[in-house]
């Protein structure tokens, strides 16, 4: 049972690292901000859920019920910021380049304010 679950710990433990490596990559090789804030959003979210996933049951067995619940607190407490954070740096840049590039297609033409 221990084995079973130790080898459970580690898939996912290792999946998750793996989306976290994802997604530093394509933080370092995507073309511009917005394409970089949405690969590394998406691979963290994952990733980090994956970590919590594996090691809940870990701290469970070791009679942790209370490092578990903290964990799993710690998770949606980044699954809610995340997308805010993630929104405002994501107006931020578009704002950036609209401002940087005066070609550039108006966004209050598709019913949006204008970034500041």
């Amino acid at each position: 049972m221990i084995l079973a679950l130790d080898i459970f710990t580690l898939v996912l433990v290792a999946a998750g690292l793996l989306f976290f490596i994802v997604g530093t990559v394509g933080l370092l090789r995507l073309p511009d901000p917005l394409a970089r804030l949405h690969a590394l959003t998406k691979a963290d979210n994952i990733g980090l859920g994956l970590l919590v996933l594996g090691l809940v049951p870990q701290a469970v067995v070791a009679g942790g019920v209370l490092e578990a619940l903290k964990m799993v607190a710690i998770w949606l407490l980044v699954q809610l910021s995340s997308g805010a954070v993630s929104q405002l740096m994501g107006d931020t840049a578009y704002g950036a380049a609209m401002a940087a590039d005066p070609a550039a297609p108006d966004r209050s033409a598709h019913g949006e304010e204008p970034a500041p």
